[in-house]
């Protein structure tokens, strides 16, 4: 069984920067995509961001140039460093994995921007 915590949330004013991590754990023989979601109270989750086994990256048109992925294979970690912080960015962020061809969640961070 593959395990996911996150951790790097909170509270943060408009313009400020956060980074979340997601750090996976347990018997896992291969890594694949890491992406992280978010959602936000009454809206539908969204992919934020995405990164390959090989670096490649691709983000939602609304975080582009703000935020940036970024993995640690050896330690099994992904990154997610969000700067220039809107209020419209708040929301539950989530990371999801690719393990041993099996998908996995974390639990997820709150992620609150004050204006």
């Amino acid at each position: 069984q593959v395990q996911l915590v996150e951790s790097g949330g909170g509270l943060v004013q408009a313009g400020g920067s956060l980074r979340l991590s997601c750090a996976a754990s347990g018997t896992i023989i291969s890594i694949g995509a890491m992406r992280w979601y978010r959602q936000a109270p009454g809206k539908e989750r969204e992919l934020v961001a995405t990164i390959t086994s090989g670096g490649s990256t691709n983000y939602a048109d609304s975080v582009k140039g703000r935020f940036t992925i970024s993995r640690d294979n050896a330690k099994k970690i992904v990154y997610l460093q969000m700067n220039s912080l809107k209020p419209e960015d708040a929301a539950v962020y989530s990371c999801n994995v690719i393990a041993n061809l099996a998908s996995y969640w974390g639990q997820g961070t709150q992620v609150t921007v004050s204006s």
